[in-house]
């Protein structure tokens, strides 16, 4: 079995959980997970970016969309984080090489961290790939995003800016 098969398989498992999980939502307070920095694999927490306004990316490196998705987290990153953005992609291949290959033809600053149990996915209750998750300086989901389009860019950098911006 091939490793895009494998993580094809990793994934219909996790989402086979979903109908027991809750799926987060707005409103909710975001779940804290235990993840691994990528690719020096230190434990990284998301309760220690809390004061920030996080935008939250599940990827994986067999997913289209999350390609086309890369340079606009990338741009978001740069233009916003010294106003309190912090994004995060989090990493869902079992196999690092998969992901580091992605990011060798997709190179990003932001934070990438693990995921390769699928704890995180799990607590989130990830349904799609990419799954997104906007989260205010409190902890609270503001929005979710499932897919990504070129198209829909525009919106997601409002929606950001409005968090930014306060209440």
């Amino acid at each position: 079995m091939n490793r895009r098969s494998l993580s094809l398989l990793f994934l219909a498992l996790v989402v086979s959980f979903i109908p027991m999980a809750h799926a987060v939502e707005p409103g909710d307070t975001a779940p804290d997970c235990q993840l691994k920095s990528f690719p020096d694999a230190e434990p990284q927490s998301l309760k220690q970016f809390q004061g920030k306004v996080l935008y939250i990316d599940f990827w994986a490196s067999w997913c289209g969309p999350c390609a086309k998705s890369f340079p606009f987290l990338d741009s978001l990153n740069s233009g916003l984080k010294g106003r309190g953005l912090q994004v995060i992609g989090v990493n869902m291949d079992e196999n690092a090489e998969d992901a580091q290959n992605f990011l060798a033809k997709y190179p990003v600053g932001f934070t990438i961290v693990a995921d390769a149990n699928g704890q995180c996915a799990e607590k989130f209750a990830v349904q799609a790939m990419p799954s997104s998750y906007l989260i205010d300086q409190k902890g609270v989901v503001r929005h979710v995003h499932l897919g990504f389009k070129s198209g829909e860019a525009e919106e997601l950098k409002s929606l950001v800016d409005k968090l930014l911006a306060g209440p």
